[in-house]
């Protein structure tokens, strides 16, 4: 029986991607571990690696198509003893047939052959794996997978003894009707109307752009955000700064105010430990360290690449790690743990002259610090007298699920007071 390949869902947000390039061709031999082809995520070009053995029989999906859904046959491999006249093109899948409001994600529901655990969640095994579970009476609930993202495939099942099946019942899955509808608003074809006789470009989205329309929108009308506001003085942290940087001259190394930013929310997080938390559907995430996400522009869109265990970290090595980190980022050349995960994220628009602005909460972080310009301003001193100081205004946008006010007002307090007093951060 031939075995299908399908299209990867290579990061967790990942609903369809492009196959940019094929690394096998028709009549190849390939092991597992092989690499098979490169797939353009919404995030970044990933190579994607083969978990059976066999030979490349028929290649169903050209190289440069785009929009393959997570889940579509994108090749199909022959086992021992067979051939190219072996190999049946894989039925069209259900929603081409199905009228236009079904819901899309029905085309990408697993097979009902596949294995379920008890817990309800699909155990994923290849369909070699799964024929000699089979023949030997095995239990894959029971077998620990060691192919991508424990995936079992035929190694693990060989050598496996057989074990009685459990008899318990797999947990109802939900339903994809179950999961709430995001209002989409007009239709194209109803905005188009709007705009006759306008003069415009249509603009198709593009994995990335689709991927932040969704999260984004989920994220305003799930997350109960609410916002604390303060203004930062930076003479002193400006004052510091050119003095560290004129002594690390010598090594490359220029500090940017963005350095000391990531800093001081990575130490305030670890001051405040109770705002150090994530949402996690029903429980809350109490993180030890402080993985700090940072959002960098590029063309399209953005990324948050995150800056693991930043409060043990240098303002140098944070320093060279952002940079490389933003680098690649602008060349989509970041791996799926280099942007996943974090506990708070920084998104600083200070370098475009914004003053103050209202950032979007990226789930489940449970809080987002934005930045804005510093600029020149007048201040009254604590003994009434009117001076100048360069002053930051700041945002923290909280997710009132895990932090409440007075907490959050904790850790915005201890930013600001890292961030004047930037000395006692390398205490």
């Amino acid at each position: 029986m031939t075995i299908e390949i399908l299209m990867p869902a290579l990061s967790p947000t990942m609903e369809e991607g492009t196959l940019a390039k094929w690394l096998v061709k028709e009549g190849d031999t390939v092991q597992s571990g092989d690499l098979l082809a490169e797939i353009e995520t919404d995030k970044a070009t990933m190579e994607f690696e083969a978990v059976d053995e066999g030979v490349v029989g028929k290649i169903l999906i050209a190289e440069g198509s785009e929009g393959v859904k997570v889940n579509t046959v994108i090749a199909m491999m022959l086992e021992d003893g067979e051939s190219t006249s072996d190999v049946t093109a894989p039925s069209a899948p259900a929603a081409d047939a199905a009228p236009a409001s079904a819901p899309a994600v029905a085309a990408q529901a697993p097979a009902p052959t596949a294995p379920v655990a008890a817990s309800g969640e699909r155990v994923f095994a290849s369909p070699l794996a799964r024929r000699i579970a089979a023949q030997k009476g095995l239990d894959l609930n029971a077998i620990a997978g060691s192919g991508p993202r424990g995936r079992i495939v035929k190694a693990d099942v060989e050598d496996a003894t057989a074990q009685p099946k459990s008899d318990v019942s797999p947990a109802p899955v939900a339903s994809a009707s179950a999961a709430p509808a995001i209002a989409a608003g007009p239709s194209a074809s109803a905005i188009a109307k709007m705009y006759e006789g306008r003069e415009y470009e249509e603009v198709p989205l593009d994995g990335m752009r689709k991927i932040i329309a969704a999260r984004l929108t989920e994220a305003k009308q799930t997350v109960p955000h609410f916002y604390l506001r303060r203004d930062i003085q930076l003479d002193a942290l400006l004052t510091f700064r050119g003095t560290l940087n004129k002594q690390l001259e010598a090594r490359g190394v220029k500090l940017s105010v963005n350095d000391f930013i990531i800093k001081a929310c990575a130490l305030a997080l670890q001051t405040v430990p109770d705002a150090n938390a994530v949402w996690a559907g029903d429980r809350v995430f109490k993180l030890k360290p402080s993985d700090v996400a940072v959002a960098v522009a590029i063309e399209g869109g953005l990324f948050t690449p995150v800056l693991k265990d930043s409060e043990m970290k240098s303002l140098s090595a944070l320093s060279a790690e952002m940079k490389d980190l933003a680098s690649r980022a602008r060349d989509r050349k970041l791996a799926p743990h280099e942007y996943q995960g974090g506990s708070f994220a920084i998104s600083n628009l200070g370098m475009f002259g914004i003053d103050n602005f209202d950032a979007v909460i990226n789930p489940p972080h449970g809080a987002i610090l934005a930045v804005g310009a510093g600029k020149k301003r007048p201040i009254v001193g604590p003994d009434g007298d009117l001076s100048a100081a360069t002053v930051m205004s700041v945002t923290l946008s909280v997710d009132h699920r895990v932090i409440d006010g007075a907490l959050g007002a904790h850790l915005l307090n201890a930013i600001v007071e890292n961030l004047e007093n930037p000395v006692a951060m390398l205490a």
